[in-house]
C-alpha cells in the first residue's frame, strides 16, 4: 500500500510534478478541482495505482477510477503511435478529468511542457493566444470537448487569428461526448485536423480514434453493449468492490474487459459505431427508442448541432423524446425534427413530441450537457 495525495488541478505545475512522481512509482495522485488541494493524504491505495480520477457523473453517480502507471503509459504510447509521434500539447481541459490528466501524462513522457491558456474560463481568443506559443519544430496537439470546438469555430468565422490557431494543430482530439456531424463538417471545411475519440476514465482516456481501436485495444459487443480490453484499462473503482466487479470481468483466456454501458455495433472492417447509452433507452408505446440515436439525427439539422434529447413521462406512451435547444435555435419545428428522425430510419416512436427552449445549455464542469438537470427541469415544469 502507498499514500494517495490530493493535488489541486488548478496548480498545473504541482499536478504535473506529482504525476511525474506517480508514474515513477511514487505516491498516487488524486486531482481535485479549483483550489481544493493540495490536501492531506486521504487514504492508501494499492501499490500499482498512480492516479485517481472522479467521473463527471453525467448519467450515473460519480465513481473514483483508479489507474496504474502502466495503464496511463500504455494509453499515452498508443496515442503517440496513432498520431505523428510525441509532441507538445495545449492543455485546454481541467486536470481533474482524464482527458486533461492525459495531456499532462503525454507531455511528461514526451519530455515537453504543456502550454496553458490564460486563467479563467475557456475562450477562443485565449485558445488562439496560447496556441501561438507552440513552436513548429514538434507536432502540436490539443484535446477538446465539442462545446469548446463549437465556440472556436463560431469565433473563427470572424477571426482569422482564431481560425489559424485551430488549423495549425497536427491533431485536435475531440471527445467526452458525441461530436455532431455538422460540427465535424465545419471543422473539416476550415481545414482543422479533427480526431474523434471514444473512451472514458476507465480506459485512461480515448482508446478508439475515428472509430478505430488504438493498437493493443480489443472491442467486442456483448448483449448490445460495447466492451473494451487492453493495457490501458483501469484497475477498478476506489473502495468500491461491487462496482468494480460489475464493470470489469476476466475471460477464460485471462483478458480483462470493461463493460462500458454504451450501445454499439462493429462493422465488418472492425470500426465501432456508438448508438447511445444503455441507460438512455426508453420504451415509447411498446417500442424501444435509443435517445442517443435520436440526438444524432436531430443534430444533423442545421443549427441544432448542440441540441440535447431527453425523455419525459407520458401517461399514454410511457416516455417520449423531448429536444432541448437554446433560444437561438428555437425557430425549428416539430415537423422538421420528425422528418430528421424518419430520414435516419428511426421508428415513429422516436419522433420528438416537444421542443424545450432554454436560455443556455446547463453543462457539467467537463463540458458535457447536464442531462439530469435538463430532465429535472422538464419534470418540474410539468412537461408531458
Amino acid at each position: 500500500m502507498k499514500p494517495l495525495r490530493q493535488v489541486s488541478a488548478a496548480d498545473v505545475a504541482e499536478l504535473t510534478s506529482a504525476l511525474s512522481d506517480a508514474l515513477a512509482g511514487g505516491d498516487a495522485v488524486w486531482p481535485v478541482p479549483g483550489a481544493g488541494g493540495p490536501g492531506p493524504i486521504v487514504t492508501e491505495v494499492d501499490d500499482e495505482v498512480a492516479l485517481v480520477i472522479e467521473t463527471s457523473g453525467s448519467t450515473d453517480a460519480p465513481k473514483r477510477v483508479t489507474l496504474s502507471a502502466d495503464a496511463l503509459i500504455a494509453s499515452a504510447d498508443a496515442t503517440a503511435d496513432r498520431l505523428d509521434g510525441p509532441g507538445r500539447w495545449l492543455l485546454a481541459l481541467p486536470g481533474h478529468y482524464v482527458a486533461g490528466a492525459q495531456v499532462l501524462v503525454r507531455s511528461i513522457l514526451a519530455g515537453t511542457s504543456p502550454v496553458l491558456p490564460q486563467d479563467g474560463p475557456f475562450t477562443p481568443e485565449g485558445f488562439a493566444a496560447a496556441s501561438a506559443r507552440l513552436t513548429a519544430d514538434t507536432p502540436r496537439y490539443t484535446s477538446l470537448v465539442p462545446v469548446q470546438l463549437a465556440r472556436i469555430l463560431d469565433r473563427a468565422e470572424h477571426d482569422a487569428f482564431v481560425a489559424a490557431a485551430l488549423v495549425g494543430y497536427d491533431a485536435v482530439l475531440v471527445g467526452g461526448q458525441a461530436l455532431a456531424p455538422a460540427l465535424a463538417t465545419r471543422a473539416h471545411e476550415l481545414g482543422a485536423r479533427i480526431v474523434r475519440t471514444y473512451g472514458s476514465s476507465e480506459t485512461a482516456g480515448g482508446c478508439v480514434y475515428d472509430r478505430r481501436p488504438l493498437d493493443g485495444v480489443d472491442v467486442r459487443i456483448v448483449d448490445g453493449l460495447v466492451e473494451l480490453s487492453g493495457p490501458m484499462l483501469a484497475s477498478g473503482y476506489l473502495d468500491d468492490a461491487e462496482r468494480t466487479a460489475a464493470a470489469f470481468t476476466t475471460d477464460a483466456r485471462g483478458h480483462r474487459w470493461y463493460r462500458t454501458g454504451d450501445l454499439g455495433e462493429l462493422a465488418p472492417d472492425g470500426s465501432l459505431r456508438i448508438n447511445g447509452r444503455a441507460d438512455d433507452v426508453i420504451i415509447s408505446g411498446g417500442v424501444k427508442v435509443v435517445l442517443g440515436e435520436v440526438e444524432r439525427a436531430i443534430r444533423a439539422v442545421p443549427g441544432l448541432a448542440e441540441a440535447v434529447v431527453v425523455a419525459v413521462d407520458d401517461a399514454r406512451w410511457g416516455q417520449r423524446p423531448v429536444v432541448v435547444v437554446t433560444g437561438a435555435a428555437s425557430s425549428v419545428t416539430l415537423a422538421e425534427l420528425g422528418a430528421a428522425t424518419d430520414a435516419s430510419g428511426l421508428a415513429p416512436a422516436a419522433r420528438p413530441v416537444r421542443i424545450a427552449v432554454v436560455d443556455s445549455m446547463p453543462l457539467l464542469a467537463s463540458g458535457k450537457p447536464d442531462r439530469r438537470r435538463l430532465s429535472q427541469g422538464l419534470l418540474d415544469s410539468g412537461a408531458n
